[in-house]
């Protein structure tokens, strides 16, 4: 029955595979529909070529905002964002709360940014007939001071702009909240003049197909790229590549555009009552890439006045909080195909953390969970395998009998399975039924940004990167090769000697993974040694006890 080895191995293999595969590069493999492009009056996407690539001003070259006179600084105990007054354009976020690297004196993540090392920044306004965006110029803001911050015990921090155009006045206005990473953005448009107004708002997001900085060090290369919901679909992923073949067009009641990232995101939530048409395009020839939405256009009466809501979101890819924004904006944390399972281990995993306190040890303990979980199952495998590996010198004698005639040597080998009550298939499909559990943990450990600079303990400092000294991975290599020896041997001498390369290999495989997932992977290893030896012994205590 060498033939349901192989499906075991093969089933091992294809699970490295898929590790592999992502630790790579990770592509949604499908096809785009991609819809006529109708056209309107001014196309948002249109605007972003006024913007030019490298900054006007205020970009020092370490990277961190200056004071200029067209740039103004506004900050919470979370945000820290550059707005330009011209157009009034978020150009500069950082994540206050969250650093480059684990140094002490490191600065904080930088989400959007102007500078000469790339583009990335969120823009909106008023388009339209009467619009004062457009592709040729943008209206020029004024604000009572160059820097707003939140003071302390203060709760909400509005900070507003304004422009004038003859008798109509348009102000901008900035609403962040304490602890929090969305930025609700309002369009006030007061109409002084005797005629009626005609104009759409319209949120965007620009930015180049640069990577972000690889702060996190372990080699891993997650999406990035453009994403939306759809009626159709929940969540789309609309890469860089294929808006180099054509602009993506869609229009809803609702949604949300995002850029996406690994831990980070930005999104656009526009009025979810509204009818929104969103565009997703390359700009001309240059690697720049527009996504964004226009809304429905309003009439604004001669002496009325109109206002025009939107949000947008940038920070980091917190589940919970992505939930309240916008219906399925939390499935920007990505965890593939086994979302519906990856979802509750991660929730579970969260609240171990909250009694806890440490990652690390939450890790710990849901991989004891699991395997309580699976217990049964692993049981019935190790039990199978404990037959197994009593029958082994019955093989060897079966395999010296019959040489090289395969065909007698199955025959003879299904007889003695069924003399013994020995089932194959009982090492193999309890391991197939635990994969998906295995492959969902590895997507949770890899996409959660909680994870990301959370210490365990000694030399682990952070769990989303590779142990610096490797001490996880040798482990669960060591563990691994104990384990080869409570099974049972293939008797194919190119299996056996597989089997043993196996615990060499992953040890090199896992030395780039996660630290989080390695520890996973090393303390199920553990456990899995502990009860195979256990039920290994009871069954071979069995045996010599009926003798």
């Amino acid at each position: 029955m060498d033939w349901l080895r192989n499906l075991l191995l093969v089933a091992i293999l294809a699970v490295v595979g898929l590790l592999f595969v992502r630790w790579l590069d990770f592509r949604e493999a499908r096809q785009v529909e991609l819809e006529a492009v109708a056209q309107t009056q001014v196309e948002a996407g249109e605007i972003a070529e006024a913007i030019p690539r490298a900054p006007t001003a205020g970009v020092a070259d370490h990277g961190t905002a200056v004071q200029s006179a067209d740039l103004l600084t506004v900050e919470t105990d979370a945000l820290r964002l550059a707005i330009d007054l011209r157009g009034g354009d978020i150009v500069r976020a950082e994540l206050l709360r969250f650093r480059q690297t684990l140094e002490p004196d490191s600065p904080p993540v930088v989400i959007l940014d102007r500078s000469d090392r790339g583009v990335y920044v969120a823009q909106s306004g008023l388009v339209g007939p009467d619009g004062v965006d457009s592709n040729r110029s943008r209206p020029l803001y004024r604000a009572s001071a160059r820097h707003f911050s939140l003071a302390p015990g203060q709760e909400e921090l509005v900070v507003e702009l304004e422009h004038r155009r003859g008798e109509v006045r348009v102000v901008k206005e900035f609403r962040l909240r304490r602890g929090d990473y969305l930025v609700q953005i309002a369009l006030r448009v007061e109409n002084g003049t005797e005629r009626p107004l005609q104009m759409a708002p319209f949120g965007q997001i620009l930015r180049d197909d640069q990577p972000p900085p690889a702060a996190d060090g372990f080699g891993m290369k997650p999406y990035l790229g453009a994403a939306l919901t759809t009626p159709e679909k929940r969540y789309l992923k609309v890469p860089f590549s294929e808006l180099d073949d054509g602009p993506f067009v869609l229009e809803m009641q609702g949604g949300w555009v995002a850029m996406v990232q690994h831990y980070f995101l930005s999104a656009w939530v526009p009025d979810p009552g509204a009818l929104n048409r969103y565009t997703l395009k390359r700009l001309g020839d240059r690697k720049l890439y527009a996504l964004g939405f226009v809304g429905p256009s309003a009439t604004i009466a001669a002496g009325g006045t109109t206002r025009f809501d939107a949000r947008f979101y940038v920070g980091p890819k917190d589940q919970d909080r992505l939930a309240e924004i916008a219906p399925y904006l939390d499935l920007t944390v990505d965890y593939g195909w086994l979302w519906w399972l990856a979802k509750p281990i991660f929730h579970l995993l969260a609240w171990i953390q909250s009694l806890v306190g440490n990652w690390g040890w939450a890790i710990v303990i849901l991989t004891v969970a699991i395997k309580l979980a699976f217990y049964q199952l692993s049981a019935a495998s190790y039990r199978s395998m404990a037959k197994m590996r009593k029958l082994q010198p019955e093989m060897q004698r079966l395999k010296e009998l019959y040489g090289d005639d395969r065909q007698k040597l199955s025959q003879a080998v299904m007889e003695l399975y069924r003399k013994e009550k020995v089932n194959p298939l009982g090492g193999c499909l309890p391991v197939l039924v635990q994969m998906p559990v295995f492959i969902a943990l590895y997507w949770v450990l890899f996409e959660s940004v909680e994870l990301r600079h959370a210490p365990w303990i000694l030399w682990i400092r952070d769990l989303s990167s590779k142990d610096p000294y490797f001490v996880l991975p040798i482990l669960n290599g060591i563990c691994m090769y104990a384990t080869t020896l409570l099974q049972p041997e293939p008797p194919d001498p190119t299996q056996a000697k597989l089997m043993r390369i196996m615990p060499v290999a992953f040890s090199f495989l896992f030395a780039l993974f996660p630290a989080g997932l390695v520890l996973y992977w090393t303390v199920n290893s553990l456990l899995s040694i502990f009860q195979q030896w256990a039920i290994t012994r009871k069954v071979e205590g069995k045996e010599r006890g009926a003798r």
